[in-house]
């Protein structure tokens, strides 16, 4: 019984070049072409550039040679050579698209948002130390454009860090320096200052006067939308500030995050799959990127060749060949994997698309069927965990946007007449609903229940409240318009 045991446990451990090929079923198309360019890099029985050749033979069969055998075991060259050829690979991406499909890669471009400050911070003129404050004050602007730190702590960490011993006065009439520059708003401590800054350098109106007022002197009842307070405080027309709080509307709340060169890496999404549709049926491409040419190196193949043909072997030629045989191996290994990658992420996207055929045909997402990761490992005859790593780090591109394929999962649920539907297509109805709401008086989430209960979804109103956070929905107070 412990045998038994013992060999269940052991069959059930993946061997390292399982985890290795989980691995690179795992990566999307950028990170792919990063680990097919270190293999490149590290293996040099792979060759990147093409050959005037085509040959099309692979290894004819594996010798195993123990590392401790390299001089006394022989293994036969011609395995290694086929016709005296070098075997060349092209991982076509099968029929799926052409090779030279999707090559162009977006790049962001330009200068840093922390240098483009620092550039505007060079047409100032400064007293004393200001220049190093202003330019340190530059430096603790976040990707928002914030600095949410207080002028206390700046002044230590100026002292720590800079040497530079000054008052809080200092740092603030520096600060206002910092929140003159472009984008407006930039270097506010919270969002109050942040929309003060911004209003001070529009055009005086009247709209704008209590737009300022308001948020100067209200904020707190305007961040709730308590308007019958606001009227009744500032002794206005409904009229004047809905033309106030639309002035407040257009400006930016994070200012940082509306420069194109931000600091921050910007995540350029290529899209793994895409799915056409073609005189009515759906048609599935796997980006020609993640099937990219492989060689066998001439020069490994020229070695093996001479080691054949040489009358007297000697102890270095044969650790030479040695070592060539684990390098053909390692690559004949990672181009068998790279098929393996192929296939799988192919099927897994297949499997999906007809899963989901209503919905690509349509784009309508209340024709998502609920589908869950079990539904797709059975179909493909593959482990869930296989699935989740296609779902969780690839993109397919379908005539209605680009999209992470994880978000066409989703749990389901009964509808009145006992019918599974997906989660997703409630939360669709509940955002529909939402959006037509008179927006004088929004839903409470209890009559949000109450009107997916009449469409024939009854839903309880703290699953209602779960869906709308989950869409970013704030709840019906803050939704309020006047």
């Amino acid at each position: 019984m412990l045998k038994q045991r013992l060999n269940l446990k052991l069959s059930q451990k993946l061997s390292p070049q399982q985890i290795q090929l989980m691995k690179l079923i795992q990566l999307p198309t950028l990170a792919f072409e990063q680990r097919v360019k270190q293999e490149y890099e590290e293996n040099p029985a792979l060759d990147a550039e093409k050959e005037k050749d085509e040959f099309e033979d692979e290894f004819k069969n594996e010798t195993d040679v123990d590392e401790r055998d390299v001089i006394e075991t022989e293994f036969d060259v011609d395995d290694y050579l086929s016709d005296d050829e070098i075997p060349n690979y092209k991982l076509k991406a099968n029929n799926y698209s052409a090779d030279d499909e999707d090559k162009q890669v977006p790049y962001a471009s330009g200068t840093s948002f922390s240098q483009y400050l620092k550039t505007q911070l060079q047409t100032f003129s400064f007293k004393g130390d200001q220049e190093e404050i202003a330019f340190f004050l530059v430096g603790s602007v976040d990707d928002s454009g914030y600095i949410r730190r207080s002028l206390v702590d700046i002044v230590d960490d100026l002292a720590f860090t800079q040497n530079i011993y000054t008052e809080e006065q200092t740092v603030e009439k520096t600060l206002k320096i910092v929140q003159s520059l472009d984008p407006a708003g930039v270097g506010a401590r919270d969002l109050r200052e942040c929309l003060l800054i911004q209003l001070q350098r529009k055009d005086k109106t009247e709209s704008v006067d209590l737009a300022y007022k308001i948020i100067d002197e209200a904020f707190d009842k305007f961040s709730k939308k308590h308007y019958d307070k606001l009227i009744q405080k500032f002794n206005i027309t409904e009229e004047k500030l809905k033309k106030a709080v639309e002035e407040i509307e257009h400006l930016n709340p994070k200012p940082g995050a509306s420069y194109s060169g931000n600091s921050k890496s910007v995540e350029h999404v290529i899209p793994d799959f895409a799915i056409h549709i073609k005189n009515g049926e759906l048609e599935l491409t796997l980006n020609g990127r993640n099937a990219p040419e492989m060689h066998i190196s001439r020069d490994y193949s020229n070695m093996l060749k001479g080691y054949k043909e040489a009358k007297t072997k000697t102890k270095e030629q044969k650790e030479a060949v040695f070592f060539i045989k684990q390098k053909l191996d390692s690559a004949k290994w990672f181009i068998d994997a790279i098929k393996q990658r192929q296939e799988t992420l192919y099927s897994t996207m297949y499997s999906i698309m007809m899963h989901q055929e209503e919905y690509f045909l349509s784009g309508d997402e209340r024709s998502l069927k609920p589908m869950i990761l079990k539904d797709i490992a059975e179909k493909i005859d593959m482990d869930i965990s296989t699935v989740s790593r296609v779902a969780n780090s690839k993109y397919v591109e379908t005539p209605y946007g680009t999209f992470l394929i994880k978000s066409f999962f989703s749990e389901s649920m009964k509808n009145e007449e006992g019918e599974d539907v997906s989660t997703r297509e409630i939360k669709k109805i509940l955002e529909m609903t939402i959006e037509s709401e008179n927006k004088k008086k929004p839903h409470t989430d209890a009559k949000l229940a109450q009107i997916l209960k009449e469409k024939g979804y009854p839903i309880a109103r703290r699953t209602i409240a779960k869906y709308r956070e989950q869409l970013d929905v704030p709840v019906a107070r803050l939704r309020k318009e006047i």
